[in-house]
Order: C-alpha cells, then structure tokens, then sequence
C-alpha cells in the first residue's frame, strides 16, 4: 500500500470501481490505487494537470515506501519485482525480476530529496479564443529541457556542484583577448531565421567584435550552439563565450593548428536572439514534488 493525504474528502462514483477516500490520511492499493490514479474529479479545475500532479505526489510516496520498507528486505523486493514482471510490458533489459531486483539495488543508493517530480510548464494555448488546450511555456520550458540536457540537477544536488569543476567547464578558465581580436564567422544552423545576420550586428555594434562576419545558413543543422575554434585561439573564444552568454558546453576546441582564420559559431536551436544568453540555467522555477516530502505534513 501507498499513503496519501488529501486536503478534503474524495468521491467518484463515475468509474468501475468506487472512490470514496476521506480527507487526511490513506492507504491504497491495487483496484483502489489505479482509480485514484485515473482521477480528477474534485481536484482544483479537475484537469488533466491536477490528475498529473497528484499522480506524482503518489509514485514519490510510492518510491518513499518503497526506500524505506521494501528495498531492505529481499524477500519483498523479490516479491514487487516478481509483480512488476507479471503486470508491465518492459525492455528486455530489465524483463526479469532478477534484473528488476538489479535495478531496486541501484535505486536504494539514491537519497529520496534527489528524486524529483515535475510537470512541463505550460501556457494556456494562445491561438484558442477559449483556452481549453495547453502549449509549452515559451520561457520555463526551455530552461527546464535545457537543464535535462546538460544534466543539471533540479536538487541542486552537492556532486552536480562539483561536477560543474570538470574538464569541459575548464576550457572558460584563462586569459580573454580583446573583442576587437577576435575573428569569428557565424552561421546559422537551427536558431530563428535571419539570427546570423542579426548576430553579427549585434556583435559589430554593441560588443566591439568588428571582425566578424555572417555565413548565412551552416551546411547541416547542429543540436546545440557551438563555438569551434583552434587551440591558440582559446583566449578569442573566451571573450566570445562571455559577450555572447554560451555555456562551456558549447565550446568545442579544434585539431587545427594555428589558429590565423576565423573561429566558427554555429547558432543552434538553443539560441534565442543576440544578447540572450544561451548558457544553461542552474535553477528553474517549476513546482516538483519529492520523494523525501510526506504527502502529510503530520
């Protein structure tokens, strides 16, 4: 069983089976747990994203049972992995309970504040007169994929601090040119249309990079903004990083010897417009429900 808490009482007699929870304390399970899972009457706007939200309040009390109560004793692991095979359709990685029980090991090592849940923030559509569909915020929602993807912690958790110290964060450690030195050919590879052109002015007018110059579309579009430069043009593309507000992972130092051509920025889908910065955010805003947090504050 699974403990939740809710602020009032919860009836739905709508579906096969009856859900009638009072408010405070409960445990559920099985054909009780799957109905409050499928719920949203009675939840706020009873909207899908109220559903969602209580859904992930339930799977963090889930993996908190699960940490503090099963994951110690291996006959019950034996027994939830053996259920678990029974009852989902997964990879052949981990289609056997000896596999699943492989992967709770792993599990029990994580700290439960490390473990966070989060829905994509959303807007209410624009291009309906009457909202009733939801769009990704055009603000939040890129900060948040951006941290997914350079594996920035939600947690603000001790080791990604320190992770942030590794090689790749080092090629921004060191002397910077100066703007008027740095030599640079832009090129757009996935951001808006027209960004190299507008970029290059930018960088001319406002930044004092007046060696720079626009390339116009790059040959194939890139993931992310990068910045590829020569070894002796380090210092070149340091100041650029600071001007421009790219995040070391955009740096991608070049074999090339020398170093007497320009360096060459690829404007990504990650790029915005001149001026904003492209570096990954450290924290977001975003509400998240952990797996250390009691549904229950009593």
């Amino acid at each position: 069983g699974v403990e939740v808490c809710l602020e009032k009482p919860l009836k739905d007699t709508d579906g096969g089976t009856k859900l009638d929870l009072p408010a405070g304390k409960s445990t559920i399970q099985g054909e009780e747990a799957l109905s409050f899972l499928r719920n949203r009457h009675g939840l706020k706007n009873e909207s899908d994203l109220d559903r969602i939200g209580m859904q992930q309040k339930f799977v963090a009390s889930m993996l908190r049972r699960l940490k503090e109560d099963t994951l110690s004793s291996p006959s019950k692991m034996l027994d939830v992995a053996d259920a678990a095979t029974k009852s989902l359709t997964v990879d052949q990685g981990i289609g056997s309970a000896s596999k699943l029980l492989t992967l709770a090991r792993e599990l029990g090592k994580i700290d439960l504040k490390n473990i966070t849940l989060m829905t994509l923030p959303v807007v209410d559509n624009p291009d309906e007169p009457t909202p009733v569909t939801v769009v990704p915020n055009p603000e939040k929602a890129p900060q948040v994929f951006s941290m997914l993807q350079d594996d920035v912690s939600f947690t603000e958790v001790k080791k990604q601090q320190k992770k942030a110290k590794d090689k790749q964060a080092a090629l921004l450690n060191g002397p910077r040119a100066e703007a008027s030195a740095v030599q640079v050919d832009v090129r757009n590879g996935g951001g808006p249309q027209g960004a190299a052109g507008e970029t290059v002015a930018w960088l001319q007018s406002s930044a004092g990079v007046s060696r720079s110059a626009n390339q116009g579309n790059a040959p194939a579009k890139v993931a992310r903004t990068r910045l590829v430069y020569a070894p002796a043009q380090a210092d070149q593309a340091r100041e650029l990083a600071d001007l421009m507000g790219l995040p070391a992972a955009a740096l991608k130092p070049s074999a090339k010897a020398g170093g007497e051509g320009p360096m060459t920025l690829t404007l990504g889908p990650d790029f915005k417009k001149a001026g904003v910065p492209v570096a990954t955010p450290r924290k977001v805003d975003v509400p998240q429900s952990r797996a250390d947090e009691k549904m229950c504050k009593g």
